[in-house]
């Protein structure tokens, strides 16, 4: 797989990862249905710039180790192809269950706070650095070009926040949101099966650790 495929199938992969409703995707949505549309756009940008810490912990850090010991290379896909795996099966088991929101914050707009609370909220995740670290693992070389380490960060920050972004524009607006509650078991059952096969996709490589 060359270096530019593998980036595009990152950033897929990242995508998916980032409409799976979780911990981010509620506060983002909370936000923008509690408080305003502004503050669910300055939430979205601060789960931008958490994306683009932990690729560049990923670019940076993870594949200066990885180059130097080759079974924690093999070792980290096979983990992270079992835990994409099992979170493929909670975001599958909760298709069918509505999303909880806190319909008493009612607090005063204030978006630096608003920023704050998605950045904090997107770093303070660990099941997002395992799964940044599991995506990188399992399709960028183990020596990637330099215009990755350039290209990649902000592209994932489009990702990330343009993804959130669409979510507080949604979650602001009452029919949007009623469409896309309306079809969340598919939607999540659509995402979970792509994270699942990229799970799989980890472990059945796992030896080739050139790839």
């Amino acid at each position: 797989m060359s270096a530019s495929t593998a980036s595009l199938t990152i950033l897929v992969a990242l995508l998916l990862g980032a409409m799976s409703p979780g911990p981010s995707f509620v506060i983002v949505a909370r936000n923008a249905i509690g408080l305003s549309r502004g503050d669910g756009l300055a939430t979205a940008l601060g789960m931008g710039i958490g994306g683009v810490f932990f690729s560049g912990i990923a670019l940076l850090g993870l594949y200066t180790l990885l180059a130097t010991v080759e079974w924690l290379y093999v070792g980290l896909k096979v983990a992270g192809g079992l835990y994409l795996i099992y979170l493929a099966s909670k975001i599958w088991r909760g298709a069918a269950k509505p999303l909880a929101f806190d319909a008493s914050q009612t607090a005063s707009t204030n978006p630096r706070k608003s920023f704050w609370i998605g950045l904090s909220t997107q770093l303070s995740n660990p099941k997002t650095a395992v799964y940044y670290g599991s995506i990188f693992a399992a399709l960028l070389p183990q020596h990637p070009p330099l215009w990755c380490y350039f290209a990649l960060p902000p592209a994932i920050f489009a990702i990330e926040a343009g993804w959130y972004t669409m979510v507080a524009l949604c979650f602001s607006s009452k029919r949007p949101r009623d469409v896309y509650l309306r079809w969340k078991a598919w939607i999540d059952r659509v995402a979970a099966s792509a994270v699942a096969a990229l799970g799989l996709r980890l472990i059945l490589t796992a030896h080739k650790v050139g790839i």
